[in-house]
């Protein structure tokens, strides 16, 4: 049985609070990605919230904040992780119970990496793993 250390993106992108959101917009434009861990900016490591394209437009831009606005103010604070030594199957079921596509990845509360559903889905035996979180995520998504 793989481990979501085995199919994770390890060492991502993330920020501090230091950061504004215009400094996280850039750093999603730049490692292509919409999912940005925030990290305590004492030890660089200690995950401490997220920031998703979705945050940005919403509670940032949306909402008429500038570029210069802290970091905190669009980031979510209750963040769903997994340890590295999760299943991938324990991944996937949390993904779909908690409706979210990106799983920050810990040992302890330091962030190790990122698994996706994509990750999931480029492991071709878990694409029915990833396959029925997304079905699941888009199935809650619509009754909302």
């Amino acid at each position: 049985m793989k481990t979501v250390k085995e199919v994770m993106t390890a060492h991502p992108v993330s920020v501090t609070l230091l950061d504004n959101i215009y400094e996280v917009a850039v750093a999603m434009r730049d490692s292509g990605t919409g999912f940005i861990p925030v990290v305590d900016s004492a030890d660089g490591a200690t995950l401490i919230g997220v920031i998703t394209d979705r945050d940005l437009v919403i509670r940032g831009y949306a909402a008429k904040h500038p570029g210069s606005t802290a970091v905190e103010t669009v980031m979510s604070r209750e963040v769903v992780s997994v340890q590295e030594s999760a299943s991938v199957e324990e991944a996937a079921e949390l993904m779909a119970s908690a409706q979210i596509r990106r799983l920050p990845v810990t040992q302890g509360k330091k962030l190790i990496g990122v698994v996706s559903l994509g990750d999931l889905a480029a492991k071709r035996m878990f694409a029915d793993e990833a396959a029925e979180a997304l079905h699941e995520i888009s199935q809650r998504q619509q009754l909302h």
